[in-house]
């Protein structure tokens, strides 16, 4: 069984990272959320990289605002595929910091990066990657492709009557 990580750096970013853990149960798929703040735990952070491949995780998730160091101090400690989730915050420069922040990583470190508040995504991609040696989930996840084109179609039709 798969099992997605999803940390983020405060409660505050819960609202934003709680489209990935919802995505991720839709497609059942196994989640763990904890608060892991790159600034204030930072032994607890070191502690969840290095360990996170032990403990059965196949992706991280990681959604943080501002200075937004954690999706980035993640993927430079763990083997594992790191998505970040940029979270507009109160304290940010409108987002583009934590956008920033999680996309300009040096050679060596990568981090998919997702848009700004786009944890729903972060959950699709993490879902993919699992899909990709999980026959069961590649269906959930084509099926939830087709409901998606299927609602386009329903939308154009419906334009058309009026």
């Amino acid at each position: 069984m798969s099992k997605v990580a999803v940390i983020m750096g405060s409660t505050s970013d819960l609202p934003v990272m709680q489209d990935a853990i919802d995505i991720l149960k839709e497609f059942h798929i196994e989640v763990d959320v904890d608060i892991v703040s790159a600034h204030r735990t930072p032994e607890k952070l070191f502690d969840f990289g290095k360990n996170a491949h032990n403990n059965g995780y196949s992706v991280i998730i990681a959604g943080a605002g501002g200075a937004a160091h954690l999706p980035g101090m993640v993927a430079s400690l763990s083997p594992l595929p790191v998505i970040g989730v940029p979270v507009k915050s109160s304290n940010s420069i409108d987002g583009w910091d934590s956008v920033l922040s999680i996309l300009q990583m040096p050679g060596g470190v990568p981090v998919a990066t997702v848009a700004l508040n786009g944890a729903k995504n972060a959950g699709i991609l993490a879902a993919q990657i699992i899909g990709s040696s999980n026959s069961e989930i590649l269906g959930r996840i084509e099926a939830y492709k087709q409901g998606l084109k299927d609602k386009v179609i329903k939308g154009a039709e419906e334009v058309k009557k009026k």
